[in-house]
């Protein structure tokens, strides 16, 4: 004897090996057994074998009128063996039972299922809605299928043009649309982004990856609307100081400058001038929800996204010849070791009598010049005092960490000639090394302020932001701790206030220290344990993460465009470790396959054979190692 029952929704036929009142062990052609409970149990049936039951029910099935059947059943609950007699008009086989079932089940708009072999007809009405749901169905399957025949032909058929831009940036997947170009991204076997490409919809590599981003994280534009900016700090004393800044030919946010005076042949007195938008950009104001809702700039070869409006900019940046509010900290300390003998931090205005560039400094500006004082020199008078007492400075952060600072490797700018949004622009690579004086120089300095109002945020129980590395760990907290690759006791970012969130938050808790002293954290915008501050350090970890991806992708682009331009086929490179080599003539890491054991440092010859723009990456084998 067998047995038709179902069993997950599904009709299935089998042998009966044992029977228990409310259960029975059925066995399947193949000999595999399983025990089912007897309330699934369709009906019993001695012929034909189980397996051509459902061969022949299925064959029947098809042959079977669902509209004549509907037609013909009874308007109220029904059992399937009485409709099969009245249907064919005579007690209906297994075979005819089976195919009755399982016509009934695959049309559920037509009669609904009421228990066990029991089904009801759909009222008028909701049959109608149902098939007509049904054909639309059909012609949304219809029409997805002809959408994916062409996208696999590599056509973009017109009604998917407008969203086919949409497809990379949070698509909604339950339309027709995306269906059928999901369809053909798996038929192709290809990634989303080489498709679109191939299908036109955007013309270059580097079109996609900048509306894949500026679509996702500034889908109104980067542009600010235009503000007005009060003369803040206008009233603030004037500082009678020979100040200048050193940045890269681009920067137009000139945030910091150096003044240098030396009031005897013992002593020196540098004075760091930070430019201080914390008086306009305060927390809670518009500007406050502007600069938080980018939380830095954005930086990409040929163009960047500031941070905050062009007018705040031009307001607060500390522009050659501009009377203009700075937050500045003067350092007393002896010439001949770099002891700090003391600090002040001042809130004023200053004039900068200079915004010299490094790319017209830098070849001047040598170790030899600075430490000869009758070498030629450009600003000699403020380059070589403050030179000397950086030195200083950097060889007790050297003690204290134990070895001198590794910063010998070389730094590349870009500069894009042509609109940076132009795969054929041309691309140059500026090398200039990180241990240049220049560098150490200004870098000594914002080193050295940060540490010191890190410090002075501590002692006056005010919260900031402060970076901390320790056991190889760089993390953000409210906490003043150490700083172990720096070597001081305390770090913040504060030196660059108009480009970076963080920087700003840490300025106005720095005004509030040194303008009301012991009741200053009281006074401070953040109070101490105030949940909006942990809030910040969060969302500008995640932003400020996602930027630097996206520049590291643009530079990765444009180091391949300036490959191909030079029509490089060999370069030199230095591995890294195991198959990670660096090239020696661009910035740019890539592995190689293949790469036999060869020591950490050494240079070797690679073979370029082709570039993947999409991939941001290079096909390289090895040549020769040296």
């Amino acid at each position: 004897m067998h047995v038709l029952y179902e069993d997950s929704g599904k009709l299935k036929a089998e042998t009966i090996f044992f029977e228990a009142d409310t259960s029975l062990q059925v066995e399947s052609a193949s000999g595999k057994r399983s025990k089912i409970k007897r309330n699934t149990v369709l009906f019993e049936f001695e012929q034909p074998s189980p397996d051509a039951l459902l061969e022949q029910a299925q064959s029947l099935a098809d042959e079977l009128d669902i509209d004549f059947l509907w037609e013909c059943a009874p308007q109220e609950e029904f059992e399937a063996a009485a409709l099969a007699e009245e249907y064919f008009g005579h007690p209906p086989n297994a075979v005819e039972k089976a195919a009755l079932i399982m016509t009934l089940g695959a049309a559920p708009a037509y009669f609904h299922r009421r228990g066990r072999g029991a089904y009801r007809p759909a009222p008028p009405d909701i049959l109608k809605a149902a098939l007509a749901a049904i054909e639309k169905k059909r012609l949304q399957a219809e029409q997805q299928q002809q959408w994916t025949d062409a996208l696999v032909r590599g056509a973009l058929p017109e009604a998917l043009r407008e969203a086919a831009a949409g497809f990379l940036d949070r698509p909604d997947k339950n339309t027709t649309e995306w269906k059928a170009f999901d369809a053909a991204v798996q038929q192709l076997g290809v990634a989303p982004e080489k498709l679109l490409l191939s299908l036109g919809v955007w013309p270059h590599t580097l079109a996609l990856m900048r509306h894949r981003f500026l679509s996702q994280h500034f889908p109104k534009g980067v542009d600010w609307p235009p503000i007005e900016v009060d003369a803040y700090g206008a009233n603030l004393p004037r500082a009678e100081v020979e100040a200048y800044s050193v940045d890269d030919s681009h920067t137009i946010e000139i945030d910091d400058a150096l003044s240098v005076t030396l009031p005897d042949e013992h002593t020196i007195r540098v004075g760091i001038h930070i430019a201080v938008p914390a008086l306009a950009v305060t927390r809670g104001s518009e500007f406050d929800g502007m600069a938080r809702s980018r939380m830095s700039t954005v930086y990409m070869p040929g163009q960047k996204i500031p941070m905050l409006p062009a007018e705040l900019i031009a307001a607060f940046s500390l522009d050659e010849g501009q009377w203009r509010p700075a937050l500045s900290l003067y350092v007393t300390g002896r010439r001949d070791t770099g002891e700090v003998l003391a600090t002040e931090t001042r809130l004023e205005q200053i004039q900068v009598a200079g915004n010299l560039r490094h790319d017209r400094l830098d070849d001047a500006v040598t170790e030899a010049s600075l430490s000869d004082p009758e070498a030629p020199l450009p600003h000699g008078d403020w380059l070589r005092p403050l030179w000397q007492f950086s030195q200083h400075l950097c060889a007790r952060r050297d003690e204290i960490r134990g070895k001198p600072e590794n910063n010998d490797r070389i730094d590349y700018s870009f500069e894009i000639e042509g609109p940076a949004d132009d795969p054929s622009s041309i691309v140059h690579l500026i090398p200039r090394r990180r241990n240049a004086p220049l560098d150490r120089l200004v870098s000594e300095y914002m080193i050295l302020a940060n540490a010191e109002w890190g410090g002075l945020l501590a002692r006056h129980g005010v919260p900031g932001i402060y970076r901390s590395q320790q056991g190889g760990r760089v993390r953000m907290s409210t906490q003043a701790l150490p700083h172990e690759a720096i070597a001081v006791p305390q770090y913040i970012w504060s030196t660059s206030p108009l480009r970076r969130y963080v920087d700003l938050i840490n300025q106005g808790q720095i005004i509030a220290a040194a303008e009301h002293g012991v009741s200053a954290r009281l006074a401070a915008p953040f109070r101490p344990k105030d949940a909006d501050l942990y809030a910040i350090i969060g969302a500008f970890d995640s932003q400020y993460t996602l930027w630097g991806e996206f520049q590291s992708a643009m530079e990765r682009y444009w180091c391949i465009r300036w490959m191909q331009q030079q029509g490089l086929r060999e370069v030199k490179a230095n591995v890294l470790r195991e198959n990670l080599v660096r090239l020696a003539c661009a910035p740019f890491v890539t592995r190689i396959n293949g790469l036999p054991d060869i020591e950490r440092g050494r240079e070797i010859t690679l073979d370029i054979l082709g570039y993947d723009e999409l991939a941001l990456d290079i096909d390289c084998r090895l040549r020769e190692a040296a």
